[in-house]
């Protein structure tokens, strides 16, 4: 799922469920599966943001934010045949109400940037700016980190800008940092 756009991600298997089987392990964490029968056909992951890997938490913390305060919301991945139809509404609401349950007062995510102009973009693409923001997310493009990770027909690693997005789950004011509304 993550091999399309934007991500352009080369996954390995192996390197999936070990990732996966990180947050079955980690306290805190939550999974959320959608299925077609006893099918997966999507997933959305959640962990405090303590617990989550360094770059993201190192882009708090440099912020001057406390990981503490925030539920780091990592894939949100649903088959295309599956969207539309109220799984990824769902996604979200299972992961803040679990976030809410570990008494963080917001909920972040980080997504890739890609240039609009990029060819790869396919023609009938749609961004997911108005779903996040429909669910009360507010970008924050100085908030932001670089993951390395191989594209399709890549041969190694490269760097890609991802930016947070985060929504208050309490009412507690979020960062004043740069957002765009």
């Amino acid at each position: 799922m993550f091999r399309d756009w934007p991500y352009l991600y080369e996954g390995d298997e192996a390197y999936e469920a070990r990732y996966l089987r990180a947050y079955a392990d980690a306290p805190g964490a939550a999974v959320v599966v959608a299925l077609d029968g006893a099918e997966p056909v999507g997933i959305a992951t959640c962990e405090p943001m303590g617990e989550t890997h360094g770059t993201v938490r190192a882009a708090f913390l440099d912020a001057g934010l406390d990981p503490a305060r925030y539920t780091y919301f990592g894939e949100s991945v649903l088959l295309a045949p599956y969207r539309g139809q109220g799984a990824g509404v769902e996604f979200f609401r299972r992961r803040e109400e679990h976030a809410r349950s570990l008494g963080t007062d917001h909920a972040a995510f980080c997504a890739v940037l890609r240039d609009a102009a990029d060819p790869r973009r396919p023609a009938d693409y749609t961004p997911l700016d108005a779903f996040w923001r429909k669910r009360g997310y507010t970008p924050y493009p100085a908030l932001a980190c670089t993951m390395r990770w191989q594209e399709p027909g890549g041969t190694e690693e490269v760097p890609h800008r991802l930016s947070f997005w985060l929504k208050s789950l309490t009412g507690a004011p979020l960062p004043a940092l740069e957002t765009q509304a």
